[in-house]
Parts: structure tokens; sequence; C-alpha cells
């Protein structure tokens, strides 16, 4: 099965769709350099929800949508989500834009903390990890897999003596113009080539 990456954010029509779509084109970009044959859906599945769940079915919001165009992504098909127990107990790592909504999904699911993380800190605890303690990195879906679910197990383990600051919150563009869609989107990217690097870092092409 595919390593499911769930986001979360408020209204579930700005930040966690933009980290949503802007994993998959990373990863995409990526694969096309290391196995451009393998689709992205084999490895890696990206979903997002939101806390608040009053937007529920709605499109992305546009200002968010252009920023997806304009980086080389689709917002096509969107459709905002309420956050559920399910979708969290699906997911084999969950992502947040702040701290407050990490704390309401270990309300929800309160197992689900240790592969938990705000989207920036994570971005951050990856990029202290050592590549030489976990798997090797493959783009095969059972080598990908492993390789995966290291990561996010360093990660929480790194956490233990690095927890989110003030400044990990990614801000709420909603409402705000362009150039706020902008700033809040390039944080979501710096952070998503983060986790990309730690899951395909120069990935030999699979057998």
């Amino acid at each position: 099965m595919a390593f499911t990456v769930l986001h979360v954010c408020m209204g579930n029509i700005c930040r966690s769709p933009m980290a949503e779509r802007l994993l998959v084109l990373a990863a995409k970009q990526r694969l096309a350099k290391l196995a451009p044959d393998v689709p992205v859906g084999e490895l890696l599945v990206s979903r997002s929800a939101g806390t608040g769940g009053w937007h529920e079915g709605e499109e992305m919001n546009p200002p968010a949508a252009r920023q997806i165009r304009l980086r080389g992504g689709s917002p096509d098909g969107f459709a905002a989500r309420k956050l559920t127990g399910a979708q969290l107990a699906e997911a084999d790592l969950i992502l947040t834009a702040t701290a407050d909504q990490a704390d309401y999904v270990h309300s929800l699911v309160p197992d689900a903390v240790g592969r938990t993380f705000v989207l920036t800190h994570f971005a951050r605890l990856l990029r202290e990890l050592d590549p030489a303690k976990l798997p090797p990195a493959g783009t095969d879906g059972q080598t990908f897999g492993v390789r995966a679910a290291a990561v996010v197990a360093a990660a929480a383990e790194r956490r233990g003596a690095d927890e989110p600051m003030p400044g990990d919150d990614l801000d709420d563009p909603w409402g705000r113009g362009d150039q706020t869609f902008q700033r809040v989107a390039d944080d979501i990217d710096e952070s998503v080539y983060a986790v990309v690097d730690a899951l395909l870092p120069g990935a030999p092409r699979s057998a």
C-alpha cells in the first residue's frame, strides 16, 4: 500500500490543500529524475482535511489555487473535508499547519502522537537526521514504505529534544492578499521538499 500523508489545517481550503498538492508536485518532480515510469500514487498518497469543517465540499480558495498553478501543480478535483478520526487512523504521517492543530489531532486519536507533526517543524527535524541510520531509499513500494516509516520514527525520536517553536506555525492566509498566499506557499514548498529529500534522496531506479 502507498504511504499516506494527511495534511491538516482549520478550514481545509488554503494551507492544507496547498500542502497536499505541493507535496505531490515535489514527489513527481523527484520521480521524474529517478524513475519516470513510476507513478507517484504507487508510493505516496497526499490528502488533507480541516478541523473546522464549515467549508466541507468547497473548492480550494482561489488565491491558494493560483499558487498551486503558478508552481506547476493542479488544484483540480479538490473538495474540502472535515477531519475525522477515521482519516487520522489510516494516515501514516499527519502534518498540521499549527501546533494547536497537532494538539487537536492528539485529542481525537491519542495514539497518533508519534506520527503527527507541525509541517515546518517536521521539515527541520528531517534536516537533522543522520541518513546513514535510515534504511536505503528506493522507488518500489515496499522499499519506499520501509524508508518512509523509518523517517517518521526517527523524526519522532529526534523531536524529544526539539519541540515546535511559535514561528513554526503557518500563518492563516484566508481573506488576505496574494502576497500573503505566496509567502505561505513558499514556506510550504520548502517544507515539502525537505520531506521528499528524506523519502527519495537520490534513490536508484527500482529493478
